[in-house]
């Protein structure tokens, strides 16, 4: 049975106390501020060597990752980083800061019942919506789902999914008691990865109060909402509710990630990967990308010695995790990003690092060569997806780049419209956390949404809340949907965890074979305009030109194509 294995204790990531912090080489005592770091081991170094290495350094182990050697260390000695990186048996070692962040939804209240949107380098929300009656009650407003063919008379009736096929989210969490999540959500096999920080350790709120005593959230809760959209997206049933999702009938893991706040941790991630891998999920969603720094470089010259080899560290971490994934059967996919830039050429960046460690850090300009790297989304055997509107063009904010982006997929647009004004309709619907609609005022008494981006739908005296978002991380679930899809319909017996399994390299084939070939846009020089409301009432004109590459085969906005989700299934 399936679930019987599964549910055995992960060998691979395991909490451990180690002794007391002592002074470390360069003679520093435990005087000062107790600090976090991660310490990366260097491969194929035992364990014994690894944790005398930092206790020689002055630190104390407290959680430990022994697939791919990564520690979370708190020492007291000023001079950890250092004296660690010094030891023979250490790879590379970083503060213990956020790296990685989910999109922060900025929201705002509707204006003269106009759709009113403020932009963030990570998603959007819309206002505005109409409702009519479908296969499911919101079907209609699922113009994704339409656009991709994954409709009750398209890829439902040819291969719903199938229930032993495990999708993992990585991210915020899942609030899997929502109605129309819940009954394709494994709560069991579910992890929380995260320990809520209400403030850091210069006073600074990251998560906000903790909703529980322990700090701990409950793995079927999500308290930013970024994760339930995912899942909603990729998963929700067919059940006479609300929507449903790209797949389904498949089931839905949370493999939590991600702070309250949005912000992903080192540690928390890698955990998240080889859980993934050793308790047989068959595909992942990485909606987020690598923080502090949106860009990892190796040797940027405008970064101090320090920072350049924390960011190697944090690129060595994440793809010895990646690989561990990949080799143990997990299909890894994640969205291409929101900066609205070309990943393949030389770009400025000013947004890094954007959590901070010590007093005094703040974010400042930086070139960005190619040679950088963003985690996940261009780490080796990662499906990068852009995102599209309803128009199929690539989305405004979608970040692109030949040979970067794999597939491109539904992420909404809500200004692929013919006046460039914006439309609520245009984003996409998934599902929210009714608690979070209750906190921020979004409904009334009675239960009904009091905002146009939220939308309530009830069957019988049960009902769920859904939301208006856009983003990559809205394109990067339909893609691994589609994934799930493509296990559910060609994956044989998964002879050491049951249920299913296919290489993610066939995966991946399939996904990418069966994509639309989608040229570029005539010119190829697209330029985007857009009326903005403003505050006053009045419109303000933004315009943009990006530069799609390639060919109608593979391109910088489109990569293969885009998904299909009943061509999978019929392949």
């Amino acid at each position: 049975m399936r679930r019987a294995i599964v549910l055995a204790a992960c060998a691979a990531v395991t909490v451990a106390l180690a002794a007391p912090a002592q002074a470390g080489p360069s003679g520093n005592t435990t005087k000062g501020r107790t600090s976090e770091y991660v310490v990366l081991y260097k491969d194929g170094v035992s364990l014994a060597k690894a944790h005398s290495a930092v206790a020689a350094a002055g630190g104390t182990i407290v959680k430990e990752n022994t697939a791919i050697g990564l520690a979370t260390v708190r020492s007291a000695n000023t001079a950890f980083l250092t004296d660690a990186r010094k030891q023979a048996a250490v790879d590379g070692v970083a503060r213990n800061r956020a790296v990685g962040e989910a999109p922060k939804v900025q929201r705002v209240a509707a204006a003269k019942a106009q759709a009113v949107e403020k932009e963030g380098r990570h998603g959007t929300r819309t206002g505005g919506a109409s409702h009519s009656s479908a296969a499911e009650p919101l079907a209609d407003r699922q113009w994704d789902m339409k656009l991709i063919h994954a409709t009750a008379h398209g890829s439902y009736k040819k291969e719903p999914g199938d229930h032993r096929v495990l999708v993992g989210v990585i991210d915020t969490g899942v609030d899997g008691t929502h109605p129309d999540i819940a009954p394709n959500f494994d709560r069991s096999l579910s992890r929380n990865f995260t320990t809520d920080i209400p403030v850091d350790a210069d006073g600074t709120e990251v998560d906000g109060p903790c909703e529980h005593p322990s700090c701990v959230d409950p793995v079927d809760e999500d308290d930013n909402e970024h994760g339930t959209h995912v899942a909603s997206t990729i998963a929700s049933p067919l059940n006479g509710l609300g929507m449903a999702g790209v797949a389904p009938k498949v089931t839905l893991v949370s493999v939590r990630a991600g702070q309250d706040s949005g912000y992903f941790f080192l540690q928390p991630v890698v955990d998240a990967l080889t859980y993934s891998a050793d308790h047989g999920i068959d595909v992942v969603n990485m909606s987020f990308y690598t923080d502090p720094w949106l860009f990892n470089c190796v040797d940027n010259p405008a970064d101090s010695p320090e920072y350049q080899a924390e960011q190697r560290t944090v690129i060595q971490a994440s793809e010895r995790a990646l690989a561990y994934a990949h080799r143990h059967g997990v299909t890894l996919v994640s969205a291409a990003g929101n900066g609205a830039t070309d990943y393949t050429k030389t770009i400025i960046d000013a947004s890094s690092p954007d959590y901070v460690a010590t007093p005094g850090e703040a974010p400042y300009e930086r070139t960005i060569p190619p040679s950088c790297v963003s985690e996940p989304s261009e780490g080796k055997n990662v499906i990068a997806v852009s995102a599209l509107g309803i128009s199929t063009r690539k989305s405004y904010y979608s970040d692109y780049g030949n040979g970067y982006v794999a597939v491109s997929a539904p992420g909404g647009d809500s200004y692929d419209t013919p006046d460039g004004k914006a439309d609520v309709t245009k984003a996409i619907l998934a599902a929210y956390p009714k608690s979070l609609a209750e906190q921020r005022g979004e409904l009334n008494p009675d239960g009904t949404p009091n905002v146009p981006y939220v939308v309530r739908s009830c069957k019988g005296s049960t009902c769920g809340y859904y939301q208006y978002l856009q983003g990559t991380s809205m394109a990067s679930p339909h893609a691994t949907g589609v994934v799930a899809l493509i296990v559910s319909r060609y994956g044989q017996r998964d002879r050491v965890h049951g249920g299913l399994t296919l290489s993610p390299d066939r995966a991946k084939a399939i996904l990418e074979g069966t994509a639309t070939e989608h040229p570029c846009p005539t010119p190829r020089a697209y330029t985007y305009t857009r009326y903005v409301l403003q505050s006053d009432g009045t419109y303000q004109k933004v315009t943009a030109t990006h530069t799609c590459e390639g060919g109608k085969e593979r391109n910088g906005f489109y990569g293969h194509g885009v998904i299909d989700a009943l061509g999978a299934v019929s392949h």
